[in-house]
């Protein structure tokens, strides 16, 4: 099998694995789940508080969030219970607390499972398994908005803003965008985009287009950051 093969089965293979957003304000037992998860097969994001989870969630899509109950500011039981008005999204609460009203308030605000601290991290990743088992993964939950840099779009409305200021973007710029937005971090070949994208022409029409795009939201469209370039693939828009 060639390199680019190899490489190709490589993303492949991340792109299946489950994401999982691990929210805990506590830095070294953040560092530690992101390490022994990862290890574990899972794609693993991380944020230190209910606001950054927001921004994680509004950018991206995951298959389940480890969630603890304790932090500052917003507590994992409000933002689990502001996330089931319009969210499937699996929950596994984290917590120190281990009483029984405890247990019962996290599963009325909507989470899945509950887990004591201190824990096992093998049985962590049991329980995250056994809810993902019973779980039909979120496909049809995508975000409806992608962000990257100062950049927005607006997947339904096809809508890009640069921090807050719209940006002009033709129908093809905009048709494009959307099908990279749909799969952010996934390598979409040009034929696929270009079905996806309903843009009529061949491979070259493609590039020409992400030629374009890429003057409207790249800083140096030379050496693109967001809309990379997967050699021997396609393209791939990548977010922060």
């Amino acid at each position: 099998m060639s390199a680019h093969a190899n490489e190709q089965a490589s993303q492949q293979a991340v792109a299946e694995q489950p994401h999982i957003l691990v929210v805990d304000d506590d830095t070294r037992l953040r560092e530690l789940l992101q390490r022994y998860l990862s290890d574990q097969g899972f794609r693993v994001t991380t944020a230190t508080d209910a606001a950054e989870a927001r921004a994680k969630l509004a950018a991206l899509a995951f298959d389940l969030l480890v969630l603890d109950i304790m932090m500052p500011g917003e507590t994992g039981l409000e933002l689990t219970e502001t996330l089931r008005r319009d969210s499937v999204v699996p929950i596994l609460l984290l917590t120190a607390m281990n009483e029984t009203e405890n247990r019962i308030a996290g599963f009325e605000c909507g989470a899945d499972d509950y887990l004591p601290k201190p824990f096992e991290p093998r049985e962590l990743v049991l329980r995250i398994n056994a809810i993902l088992r019973r779980v039909p993964p979120p496909a049809a939950e995508r975000p409806s908005k992608v962000s990257f840099g100062d950049y927005c779009f607006d997947l339904e409305r096809e809508e890009l803003t640069c921090a807050g200021d719209f940006v002009r973007l033709t129908a093809a710029e905009a048709s494009l965008l959307k099908a990279l937005a749909q799969r952010p971090g996934e390598p979409i070949t040009r034929d696929d985009l270009g079905e996806e994208s309903m843009i009529s022409g061949n491979a070259r029409t493609i590039d020409v287009q992400v030629t374009r795009l890429r003057r409207k939201i790249e800083a140096n469209p030379k050496f693109p950051r967001y809309l990379q370039t997967v050699r021997g693939t396609g393209y791939v828009l990548m977010l922060d």
